[in-house]
């Protein structure tokens, strides 16, 4: 009896410490991401979930993506360079000029004096 109390605290003890090890593997970032309406909001948030990615929540005042995320899956940067593909420049990732004249007009973020990254 005593030897299956035993085994019963040891299987208790791994349930729990691989349910915390599953909690740190949670990240919350923001990230600037350039846009400038609810067609790029939707767009944003599609480019931005990828494997890894658990929520994604661009707002178009602040022009902030709030991105939850597991980092053991994926990272900020991949997420930004997801983002850059679709058309957005985002954090330190630069959307290439034709993934960005791929944008429809009313998306266009960028003036006409910023130089073309």
């Amino acid at each position: 009896m005593k030897r299956i109390s035993g085994l019963l605290a040891i299987l208790l003890i791994a349930v729990n410490f691989s349910f915390a090890q599953g909690k740190k593997d949670i990240a919350t970032e923001k990230i600037t991401v350039q846009g400038t309406c609810n067609q790029c909001k939707k767009r944003i948030e599609d480019a931005a979930y990828s494997p890894g990615v658990k929520r994604a929540e661009w707002n178009k005042d602040t022009k902030e993506l709030t991105v939850t995320y597991k980092p053991s899956k994926t990272s900020l940067q991949k997420i930004e360079e997801h983002i850059a593909r679709a058309g957005h420049d985002a954090g330190d990732v630069h959307a290439t000029d034709s993934a960005y004249n791929q944008l429809p007009e009313c998306c266009a973020y960028k003036s006409e004096h910023v130089e073309a990254h």
